[in-house]
């Protein structure tokens, strides 16, 4: 029997680190096709390594993980402001590639919806890559609607090329 799959808010230096090795191999098997393997290893160490998510938990991100049968398989992170704006961001939201396809990253959204509208923000908005296809139609499956294009320079030679997505919750 397969358990229900669990969300666990991150809160100490162990869940930083899983999460950080997590991404390493979530990102390396998903944007190394798309965006190669430089520019992967360069965004890994810039925005998910443990120090890099400690800072962003730290400046108030809220980092989530979701696990099966005991197994982390993917993350999420919500950057707001509490008290001072009616937005949020989802600021990532991953899952391995062996899960895909079975409800957890729609489970991770409800999930996020949920705590937003509890915090009393209205809209939820997010980047994705514009080449990055499938997370696209998932994102406009779950009623985000695409807000324009957002190129941002990252350093060392590196740009994201995105494009800015958001859902009324």
């Amino acid at each position: 029997m397969i358990d229900l799959p669990v969300i666990t808010k991150v809160s100490d230096p162990e869940d930083i680190e899983a999460v950080a090795a997590l991404a390493h191999e979530i990102w390396n098997q998903h944007f190394v096709p798309i965006a190669g393997q430089k520019q992967v290893d360069y965004m890994l160490e810039k925005l998910q390594s443990a120090p890099a998510i400690a800072k962003q938990i730290s400046s108030g991100y809220q980092y989530y993980t979701i696990a099966v049968d005991n197994e982390m398989v993917g993350y999420f992170a919500i950057a707001s402001v509490p008290d001072e704006c009616i937005e949020a961001q989802l600021s990532k939201i991953y899952v391995r590639k062996d899960h895909q396809g079975q409800g957890l990253g729609k489970d991770m959204l409800d999930f996020a919806e949920e705590l937003c509208a509890a915090m009393g923000i209205r809209k939820l908005w997010l980047t994705v890559y514009r080449h990055n296809v499938e997370t696209i139609a998932f994102y406009e499956h779950m009623g985000f609607t695409m807000e324009g294009k957002l190129v941002q320079d990252i350093g060392d030679g590196f740009v994201m090329d995105d494009y800015r997505m958001e859902k009324i919750l």
